[in-house]
């Protein structure tokens, strides 16, 4: 476990004794509801696992390696925010599926720039936005928020 798991753990148990000092039966209450609220999210997070696991087994390491590896880290970087942004997968699927391609061999710029637009760009809900908010409001917003994305993935292939 990392200094950050523990510390989120030191911090989590520190505010459940204070809350349940100040109130027990409200903080009962919400364990309650949380216990219940994570009951249903239980289908969701065995398909993420089922779903990485597919990605996984169809597309095989030495292809993601050669694919989104650092050979070819500009071409691999737009093709993965274009994958993104055309993309519709809730982000709590998308941070696994990434650690996984990282973790078979893809660079990390590739991979933010696949993880930021599939968050930030949303081709596949572009008439939705468009109906609610307007066709200039959607495109421009969807068109800053692809180049942001890809500055965002730069940035961390410099930083990292």
């Amino acid at each position: 476990m990392d200094i950050f798991t523990i510390i989120f753990w030191v911090i989590a148990i520190v505010l459940t004794i204070i809350s349940l000092e100040k109130n027990k039966r409200k903080t009962f209450a919400a364990m309650k509801k949380s216990k219940g609220m994570m009951g249903n999210m239980l289908s969701e997070i065995i398909a993420i696992i089922f779903l990485i696991g597919l990605v996984l087994t169809f597309i095989p390491p030495e292809t993601i390696k050669s694919v989104l590896g650092s050979t070819n880290t500009f071409i691999s970087t737009v093709v993965s925010a274009l994958v993104g942004s055309i993309t519709l997968i809730p982000a709590f699927v998308a941070f696994p599926l990434v650690g996984s391609l990282v973790d078979a061999g893809a660079s990390i710029v590739p991979a933010v720039a696949f993880l930021t637009t599939l968050t930030m760009v949303g081709v596949v809900t572009f008439p939705l936005e468009k109906k609610e908010f307007g066709t200039k409001f959607a495109l421009t917003r969807n068109a800053l928020s692809f180049g942001f994305a890809v500055v965002i993935a730069l940035t961390m292939g410099v930083i990292l």
